[in-house]
């Protein structure tokens, strides 16, 4: 039986101050929680998340990482410094990174494995946008996102990892799949990982992410290949991120 996990993506918003009121609230939280919890933070917060959930049941991880283990790559964090923090989780191809800085299958990828190699687990992030959807290659373009990874790192490797469904064309737009979209495509996910491996995939944590709310988290929680949830703006209300915890 999968456990279900909820993890919080702040992205670029922020600030010490009101950081630790929410760090704090969900930590007296989290004691009560039957799902995993995590939020990932920006870089310079890590210390702070580190400090404030340590001996904590919720965990916190970076948004991106280098695939470089380390060199001459201004501006770039790698796995080995993530661990550093404390970190147990990481993003992995994000659709805002993919889209807004250009990373390709073969990069993400790339990421994929460094964050392997040290010990991390990725969560890895697929979905198609809006016009992809509409043109009905939903499944293609997810299918080829994953087997990017798969050809790079093998199908074991997804068994140390998490997996999320984010349509790119509910993220942040208000706008979320119906239960049962998201579930059609959770499901072709799973198929897909077990054409190589059953066992890898029914064990295969895959959370859905795009406009997750209190008063959707339920219904989208209940169904059968959805293991929790990516919780981007949600995430930065503390009695929303509990609400959506409870739910799962």
């Amino acid at each position: 039986m999968r456990t279900k996990l909820v993890a919080g993506n702040w992205k670029m918003h922020g600030n010490l101050a009101t950081n630790q009121a929410l760090l704090n609230r969900v930590r007296e939280a989290s004691a009560g929680l039957s799902c995993g919890c995590a939020v990932c933070v920006p870089f310079p917060y890590l210390a702070q998340a580190q400090a404030s959930l340590a001996g904590s049941k919720v965990a916190w991880g970076g948004q991106n990482v280098s695939e470089h283990g380390q060199g001459a790559y201004t501006g770039e964090v790698s796995a080995a410094m993530l661990v550093e923090f404390g970190c147990r989780y990481v993003l992995v191809g994000h659709s805002e990174r993919r889209a807004l800085y250009g990373e390709t299958d073969a990069m993400v990828a790339a990421k994929f494995a460094a964050a392997l190699q040290a010990g991390l687990t990725p969560i890895l992030c697929v979905g198609e946008t809006l016009a992809e959807r509409e043109a009905g290659i939903t499944g293609v373009v997810v299918t080829r996102q994953l087997d990017a990874v798969i050809s790079a790192s093998g199908i074991s490797a997804l068994g140390k990892a998490v997996l999320a469904y984010e349509p790119v064309w509910a993220i942040g737009t208000g706008k979320t799949a119906s239960p049962q979209q998201a579930q059609d495509v959770h499901a072709l996910i799973r198929a897909r990982v077990a054409e190589s491996d059953a066992a890898v995939a029914q064990g295969l944590q895959i959370l859905y992410g795009g406009s997750v709310k209190p008063g959707n988290a339920q219904e989208l929680f209940a169904m059968p290949d959805i293991d929790g949830g990516l919780i981007g703006g949600a995430s930065l209300v503390a009695d929303d991120f509990l609400a959506i915890c409870s739910a799962a």
